[in-house]
């Protein structure tokens, strides 16, 4: 899973995003100079091929990219922006530049106005991929009309735009949905994410005594930590599935499958931590709740584990093969036995 190209994300991310900067950002300032590192050193464009001026990664290369941009809690969308890029090229649209933030569902048009109640990173964003009525728009972020989400800290919120400040991309056939692109890359922030949440928890759980012993030697607390790291470990997994694909793009029934396992992961992931944390683990000074409030959203994000769960169910039941072979055939492209 390591690279050099991910040790080379990690050291970035670490310098650039740090806790003071997050919050920050939650508080309406833009994180320019830390997205301008991060376009600088051309991970906007991993995925995008090299006869086209990226890096021509494939997928799977990039995850511990996106594993790192969880774990750092990046305050922009860089996975969003390298998966965006990469299938903007493929469309013909090469030359895309900025952050670019996926937002696949809850659209509607009302009097020339593309209208959605929460679109993902738009406060920090520079630009919005959106599928409006069955067509893709790239929406300049500068465009948009804001208003307050209500939701505290989050980078999300309701916006609109006139259509007429938008570009309309016509994708050829073949390309995956933008939501498939948005599953796979929320499966590895939050893969990530969850990563450092247990970290700090088993940090926390060596370091806070009890009866005059750390709490982390208490067997219940123990037993906690271990499913934790179960979710954990099953979540990273999860985006390793994921991110398969081809030509820097994901499949839908894979992105699908990672989506669902890390989103269901999300909920026993933070109630352990805050439980192993006490009251300390919610108070504004204190970096846990700025993990696990980004997970809960990120958990929703694209579709929660119950709607690609219906996703994923639909197709099998709509499929004639039996179990096995739908998993080898539609799931990972095997011939069937």
């Amino acid at each position: 899973m390591d690279s050099l190209f991910g040790d080379a994300a990690e050291r970035l991310f670490a310098q650039t995003c740090t806790p003071q900067l997050i919050r920050q950002a939650e508080q309406g300032q833009a994180p320019a100079s830390a997205w301008q590192a991060c376009e600088e050193a051309g991970f906007a464009d991993a995925l995008v091929p090299e006869t086209l001026g990226g890096a021509g990664l494939a997928l799977a290369d990039a995850l511990p990219l996106a594993l790192a941009a969880g774990h750092h809690l990046c305050p922009y969308p860089i996975v969003d922006t390298m998966l965006a890029r990469a299938w903007l090229a493929h469309a013909g649209r090469p030359q895309a530049s900025g952050s670019i933030a996926l937002a696949p569902q809850g659209w509607a048009v009302q009097a020339g106005h593309a209208v959605a109640a929460n679109v993902p990173w738009v406060r920090c964003a520079g630009h919005v991929l959106a599928c409006i009525d069955g067509h893709v728009w790239l929406l300049p972020a500068a465009a948009a009309a804001i208003e307050p989400g209500g939701v505290h800290g989050s980078l999300a919120a309701p916006a609109r735009w006139l259509l007429d400040h938008g570009e309309r991309i016509d994708a050829p056939a073949g390309l995956p949905a933008l939501e498939t692109l948005a599953a796979a890359g929320y499966a590895a922030l939050i893969a990530g994410a969850m990563d450092r949440v247990l970290a700090m928890t088993l940090d926390y759980a060596n370091q806070r005594s009890q009866f005059g012993k750390p709490i982390g030697r208490f067997q219940a607390v123990q037993q906690q930590i271990s499913v934790m790291a179960e979710q954990v470990w099953a979540a990273r997994m999860a985006a390793q599935l994921a991110f398969q694909g081809r030509a820097g793009q994901p499949q839908r029934q894979l992105a699908a499958l990672g989506k669902a396992r890390a989103s269901q992961a999300v909920a026993r992931v933070a109630d352990i931590a805050h439980a192993v944390h006490g009251a300390i683990g919610v108070t504004e000074e204190f970096d846990l709740q700025l993990y696990t409030r980004r997970l809960r959203e990120w958990r929703l994000a694209a579709g929660s584990e119950s709607y690609w769960h219906a996703r994923i169910g639909a197709q099998a039941l709509a499929d004639d093969a039996d179990t096995v072979s739908y998993l080898r055939s539609a799931l990972f492209d095997k011939e069937a036995a």
